[in-house]
């Protein structure tokens, strides 16, 4: 009997997911645990397994595609057995259960099947689609090509970037933003002058050409406009910046929120970090960050019974609040492309030296692309740091479903009076914003006042 294998829905948002890379081609064998393909889902990349053991008969969406959630993107079995020839999408049953059970996928080995009879009707999955190895497929984007023009040299007509590549250094200079009107419009750009520096095809010279093959002139407005947008590079959505912008809008407008800010004498903080630089060093090769010390000074503080709502979650379309006796504290982390939240689970039984090899672990995860689903969700609280691009302060937006999150600006040397005296102490401010539906500003105020109390006298995080 064989089975389809499906892109399976990681999270309660997520629609589709695209596949990178295919880790097994079409005749090989597998065995349960493999890894198969690896998809691009939200913010992270992540691997699935195969759940049985056989071949992999069929390939039916190619690394590039961009899959919806339930939808057969393969088949194992036996050798020669047959596959369906109808349908492409999982069966009603198998899919509705998923889409109950949207977090079922608790890591990045995930592959989701379901056996099925030989169906009688015609096979038009594959009909029409590209063979092309993700960097072709990435090359075309960025160029505006389209692979449908392009000749692969590849295995079975594959289209590899060397294809691309001389494509592109065979058609006529063009913008990509050009490009992709004549695409659209049907338009041979080798019959379009170009009018931009070395002959180059701009927008502009596009739409001249369109206007001139439909008879009409270029209404005065439009070359206006064309003339203004020569230097316009329009640049798609990727998952990762739609995921972040869905998120962030959807906190925007649902969490009437406030931010508090303090200044934190870190004068203790930075001595006790020079402290324990080379014991933590030697007992886990891991440098400690003042983002580690924080970061743990927060778990601490959280932990108190009296900041419990500061640990918390709006449910049940917020009519209910679930409050944590624990603390998973995701930590944001800023990658090229978009930003990402790994969490650092069961923070609160962690010593100072676990914290900083379990934060190190999924930090280099993040920025590999290798993070599990299960390491970027859960969080109860998150921490974001800009210090160290010489941020003063900052209102960080909350990580849904979270209460409240911390920003951590940078510390600078700043004249400040004690004891009547004026002299210069490293301050740094920690901007909290809060939720207004679960905390209130004595509430959070009291939290930041024992969070401060602790960073400035930071001995208690050893103890």
């Amino acid at each position: 009997m064989a089975f389809e294998i499906i892109m399976p829905k990681l999270g309660v948002d997520m629609a589709e997911g695209e596949i990178i890379e295919w880790k097994k081609q079409e005749g090989d064998t597998v065995q349960e645990g493999d890894i198969l393909f690896e998809i691009m889902s939200d913010k992270t990349n992540m691997e699935l397994e195969a759940e049985d053991s056989g071949v992999l008969l069929k390939i039916i969406h190619p690394a590039g595609d961009t899959v919806p959630v339930t939808e057969v993107v393969g088949y194992i079995g036996a050798v020669g057995e047959e596959i369906p020839t109808g349908t492409t999408t999982l069966n009603s049953q198998v899919a509705e259960a998923i889409e109950d059970q949207p977090n079922s996928a608790g890591s990045s080995s995930i592959t989701l099947r379901s056996s099925f009879e030989p169906a009688q009707s015609k096979n038009s999955q594959t009909d029409g689609k590209i063979r092309a190895t993700p960097a072709a497929r990435k090359l075309a984007e960025a160029e505006g090509i389209n692979l449908r023009e392009v000749n692969g040299t590849g295995a079975k007509g594959r289209i590899h970037r060397d294809d691309v590549e001389n494509f592109k250094n065979a058609q006529p200079k063009v913008t990509p933003l050009a490009r992709k009107i004549a695409i659209d419009q049907e338009l041979d750009i080798n019959t379009v002058t170009g009018s931009g520096i070395g002959g180059k095809i701009t927008k502009a010279d596009v739409l001249a050409m369109t206007q001139a093959a439909s008879g009409l002139a270029a209404p005065e407005s439009d070359i206006i406009q064309a003339e203004l947008s020569a230097g316009v590079e329009v640049v798609p959505m990727s998952a990762m910046r739609k995921a972040i912008a869905k998120g962030m809008t959807n906190s925007y407008l649902t969490a009437p929120t406030f931010t508090l800010n303090y200044d934190i004498d870190m004068t203790n903080l930075m001595a006790l970090r020079k402290q324990v630089l080379e014991p933590i060093m030697n007992k886990t090769d891991l440098k400690v960050t003042f983002t580690d010390l924080i970061g743990l000074a927060v778990v601490r503080t959280l932990m108190k019974p009296e900041h419990r709502y500061l640990n918390a979650s709006l449910i049940n379309d917020a009519k209910d609040i679930e409050l944590h006796r624990f603390v998973n504290l995701g930590i944001a982390v800023g990658l090229d492309e978009g930003l990402i939240v790994p969490v650092v689970h069961g923070a609160e039984q962690m010593s100072l030296s676990e914290f900083v090899v379990a934060s190190k672990d999924v930090i280099k995860k993040a920025q590999s692309g290798k993070l599990k689903a299960a390491e970027m969700s859960g969080s109860t609280f998150s921490i974001t740091n800009l210090g160290m691009f010489g941020t003063k302060s900052f209102n960080p937006i909350i990580n849904q479903p979270n209460s409240a999150i911390l920003g951590v600006a940078a510390t600078v040397q700043t004249p400040v009076v004690i004891d009547d005296e004026i002299v210069v102490r490293p301050i740094m401010q920690l901007c909290l914003t809060i939720d207004h539906r679960i905390v209130d500003g004595m509430n959070g105020a009291k939290f930041m006042v024992d969070l401060k109390n602790l960073l400035e006298n930071p001995m208690e995080l050893l103890i």
